[in-house]
């Protein structure tokens, strides 16, 4: 007994070891071996055809050779140390060397709108430089020049010496609504072209403080530090604003889904101007207004919180010399009632000077109408810069 187990221990052991080299060199002797085998998977059958995939890469691709990258510099002043100009610091530490001034550089986006080589972007991308260099889609990098700016709206011309560039087209932004797709092209943080994905989430946003005249189309598509300038485009690759804002509480300006474009009507007014004077004219009468609320007319006896307060009239102005007082109520421009100070401003600054311009107002419950002849609005002066 004891001796046929041992053979059958033996026999085992060998068969093991036969088995073990048999795997290890030629493991395709082995039939239940399944390594090397191709697997077979689950393919539609060939007539039914593929299901078409939402996608925006033909807007993409239209707009985007126009859109370019924007690299300024700035050269200033660097601040003087305090202890500089202490004799007891110099006495031990001797007369430090004026280290000069030093660069800053920045960067923004741009939209490329005529084959002449005029591009649209931010007045505050642009705004104190001393050096513009544009870099195309294809990697081309030309230096340009300011054709001129508009602070009020916060939009600048700018000019390259190129020619035949592809350029946006733009889109009729009275079709553009609550809902819509966009997409917003640019440079954010240099990382280069890029493209975010959103809805337009509101119209005619204002009262935000950006600028004086506010106008803006929110959305939600995410825009960086580096985009401003760049393109808000619609599913077709048109033009539908110029993305120059956002709403953030990063320390470094990150998109937390509310950012600011400015219509594609308003830049296209702004830009003919520039691009024709060099500047951008709007109409003035000489006065300040606030919004009419419940509770101030009521103080005042109103029977509605329609139309504006005349809160100051600017001696000598146009309105002075029509005879509009303070505390008027202002109810229409041209019959074109007004409803906050933001449709006042954009009414007024839309005439033209030298016209005349038919204002309504109510004075102690009782309605008048004067004439006034527009002035030119006064360009804002430049801020200092330290």
């Amino acid at each position: 007994m004891r001796r046929l187990w041992l053979i059958f221990a033996q026999s085992a052991t060998i068969c093991l070891a036969l088995l073990f080299v048999v795997s290890t060199l030629r493991p395709d002797l082995l039939t239940w071996n399944t390594r090397g085998n191709v697997v077979p998977v689950k393919e539609p059958p060939p007539e039914v055809p593929a299901r078409a995939t939402a996608s925006f890469s033909d807007a993409a691709r239209k707009a985007m050779p126009a859109v370019v990258n924007i690299f300024t510099s700035q050269q200033v002043k660097r601040p003087r140390h305090p202890f500089m100009d202490d004799p007891l610091f110099r006495y031990f530490f001797g007369e430090q060397p004026d280290l000069g001034p030093q660069r800053r550089e920045g960067l923004g986006s741009g939209v490329v709108v005529g084959e002449q080589g005029f591009i649209l972007t931010n007045h505050h991308v642009v705004e104190a430089v001393d050096q513009i260099e544009v870099a195309l889609a294809d990697s081309r990098k030309v230096p340009a020049r300011v054709v001129g700016t508009d602070p009020e709206t916060d939009l600048a011309v700018l000019k390259i010496e190129l020619d035949n560039l592809p350029s946006i087209t733009f889109a009729r932004s009275e079709q553009v609504r609550v809902g819509d797709i966009v997409l917003a092209i640019g440079n954010p943080f240099g990382v280069g072209q890029t493209v975010t994905l959103g809805i337009v989430s509101g119209l005619r946003r204002s009262h935000l403080g950006i600028t004086t005249f506010e106008n803006f189309i929110q959305t939600d598509a995410a825009i960086h530090p580096g985009n401003s300038g760049g393109a808000l485009v619609d599913v077709d690759g048109n033009l539908v604003g110029i993305n120059t804002a956002i709403y953030s509480q990063s320390p470094i300006g990150t998109s937390i889904g509310i950012g600011y474009a400015i219509p594609v009507s308003i830049a296209r007014q702004v830009m003919d101007q520039i691009i024709k004077k060099g500047s951008v004219t709007r109409g003035w009468i000489g006065v300040g207004v606030q919004d009419l609320t419940r509770e101030l007319a009521a103080s005042l006896k109103l029977p509605a919180a329609n139309g504006v307060l005349i809160t100051q009239v600017e001696r000598g102005g146009p309105a002075g010399k029509a005879g509009v007082q303070l505390g008027d109520v202002l109810l229409s421009v041209n019959d074109r009632q007004v409803a906050d100070t933001s449709t006042v401003l954009n009414l007024i600054a839309g005439l033209q000077p030298g016209q005349q311009a038919r204002l309504r107002l109510s004075r102690e419950q009782a309605e008048s109408e004067v004439l006034v002849t527009v002035g030119r609005r006064p360009r804002p002066q430049p801020q200092q810069t330290k």
